[in-house]
């Protein structure tokens, strides 16, 4: 039996992935902004479940909620950093205000988390954190800067602290999605004000997201069963096979560059 933390446990991948612990027997303290949403969970799997309500920006919320987990399960071995959506928009369309939300929900909200579970996961001597990234952390797209800027930190911030964290016995893992059906850009998303200027980038993006076929989310519930039951897990995992090609295709064109300039850099 395991227990989990779970933010953003409302809908998508934090819904899927805590109704698949549950039904395998372990525990799930299951968060959301309105807990309302988690009662089916509660209606199917009793005390198995404990429903907060957490908005992850709201740091002493967020240290709040973790204790009540530790405190009601006794322990935390699975730490999930689910909430977050996506803003969609041009750099230059972007407000501060959208760039700052955009920036607390989906990198502060995970750092508050984290940095309240570690002493719980320090203590016990072991632990698995895993943050929800996605491809669009590891490769950039038009319209989605900010939300970029938000997953590439993310990445950063998660490697160096696995390095940190490891001799504690605890592990970090990085789950970089493609493109699934889940709300990611439906209900859950911002929209920038947008300028005609951007208009053909835009329907070049609409005309590439509409040829591509989402992913069942559903499928990846039993592959997130299995990893955090691995021994030795990974830093980073892709779900589904979508992001392959992608990222090749990115990493190798960074390292054609930085060798095509190595004359220049040689130089500094």
């Amino acid at each position: 039996m395991k227990t989990w933390f779970i933010t953003g446990a409302s809908r998508g991948f934090g819904r899927i992935w805590a109704e698949a612990a549950l039904d395998r027997g372990d525990r799930v303290a299951a968060t959301a902004r309105d807990p309302e949403t988690l009662r089916p969970l509660l209606d199917a799997h009793g005390d198995a479940v404990l429903p907060l309500r957490l908005d992850v920006t709201d740091r002493t919320g967020v240290t709040a909620a973790v204790r009540s987990a530790a405190e009601t399960f006794g322990r935390l071995d699975v730490v999930v950093n689910n909430a977050g959506y996506g803003l969609f928009g041009m750099v230059e369309e972007t407000t501060e205000e959208q760039a700052r939300a955009q920036l607390d929900t989906n990198l502060f909200g995970p750092l508050w988390v984290t940095q309240a579970a570690l002493p719980y996961l320090r203590a016990q001597g072991s632990g698995h954190i895993l943050q929800v990234s996605s491809l669009g952390g590891l490769a950039a797209f038009p319209t989605l800067g900010l939300y970029n800027a938000s997953k590439w930190a993310l990445e950063g911030m998660s490697e160096a602290l696995a390095q940190e964290v490891a001799p504690f016995g605890i592990h970090v893992t990085l789950v970089e999605p493609g493109p699934y059906g889940t709300d990611w850009s439906g209900a859950s998303a911002v929209h920038t004000e947008p300028l005609p200027a951007y208009e053909p980038v835009r329907a070049a993006r609409r005309a590439g997201a509409s040829a591509r076929t989402p992913q069942d989310a559903r499928d990846t519930a039993a592959v997130v069963l299995e990893l955090v039951d691995t021994d030795a897990p990974p830093l980073r995992l892709f779900l589904g096979t979508y992001p392959y090609p992608v990222v090749e295709a990115a990493y190798r064109k960074r390292l054609d560059t930085w060798n095509d300039w190595r004359h220049l850099a040689s130089r500094a």
